[in-house]
């Protein structure tokens, strides 16, 4: 089977996906080679906010605005670890540069430096990853649990939650209303 490198891709779920880690999901692929794949899940809130982490972490804040933030529910491995979507940039203590508009960081520094309000512009905070081994995606989507196509930053720093997956679904020029549950093959 050749391998395609869905890296700086989303999958969106497909309405027949009913596992509550990624039920009307959309998840940017980060990195994704043939050992397997990781990405950040954008639309799905958890009930802390970016105040909470900071005070866990001893971060100070006196930005009310900023401690009000959306943490998301990145998926379901490591859910103890942050980690940060923001504009391409590589100058924090550990960052990997997805695109030339999106990097991830999982460095302490960049919170920091949000907190401060000197932190990248446009910013996702996200607690855990959804992480695939090899040919277990590919598996997947062959068994029709997502759909894929080109990421969209517009789509992942601008668009509401919980407007992500039929935005992320238009931008494929896919009409969500219009996909069969039925898993078949032509």
């Amino acid at each position: 089977m050749q391998q395609t490198n869905l890296t700086n891709h989303f999958l969106i779920a497909m309405p027949s996906l009913r596992d509550p880690n990624f039920e009307r999901s959309v998840t940017y692929i980060c990195a994704h080679n043939e050992e397997g794949a990781m990405g950040i899940v954008i639309n799905k809130p958890l009930e802390i906010d970016l105040g909470e982490i900071f005070q866990q972490m001893e971060i100070e804040s006196p930005d009310e605005e900023t401690n009000d933030r959306t943490v998301f529910q990145g998926g379901p491995v490591h859910i103890d670890r942050g980690f940060i979507l923001h504009e391409a940039d590589d100058s924090w203590d550990s960052s990997i540069v997805v695109s030339n508009s999106v990097s991830v960081t999982t460095s302490k520094d960049i919170l920091e430096a949000i907190a401060a309000g000197d932190g990248p512009d446009k910013n996702l905070i996200a607690l855990g990853y959804a992480g695939w081994a090899g040919g277990q995606l590919e598996q997947e989507m062959i068994d029709n649990a997502w759909l894929n196509g080109p990421a969209d930053r517009d789509i992942i720093f601008n668009t509401p939650y919980e407007q992500c997956w039929q935005k992320a679904a238009d931008h494929m020029g896919v009409d969500l209303d219009k996909l069969s549950s039925d898993i078949g093959h032509a």
